[in-house]
């Protein structure tokens, strides 16, 4: 593959990290401009997340298709949680390993 492809796919990867690392911390993402009216309700932050996890899932699915490296970008256990691809409570509550190391997005 082409390096031009596999530093674009890494960029989407990163992106999508981001913007899920962005929903889980309950910051502003582009779904929050899509669904304005959404913020009013209860379930809004969980299909955020839903969202964003599914985001990643895809751009994770493209990069093992095409057999580009994806896992160089996360911890080993979200590389363990992204490898499972089930959005459980333990993701959204462990994915940054402990409180001294979270590394919140900006």
């Amino acid at each position: 593959m082409a390096i031009a492809n596999r530093e674009f796919f890494e960029s989407k990867l990163s992106d999508a990290k981001i913007h899920f690392e962005r929903a889980l911390d309950c910051k502003h993402t582009e779904f929050d401009d899509l669904y304005p009216y959404m913020i009013e309700h209860p379930q809004f932050f969980w299909y955020k997340r839903y969202v964003a996890w599914s985001e990643l899932l895809t751009v994770v699915k493209l990069c093992e298709e095409l057999g580009i490296e994806w896992r160089h970008q996360f911890t080993d256990k979200q590389a363990e949680y992204v490898s499972n691809r089930v959005m459980s409570s333990r993701v959204l509550d462990e994915w940054y390993e402990t409180n001294d190391t979270k590394e919140h997005v900006g």
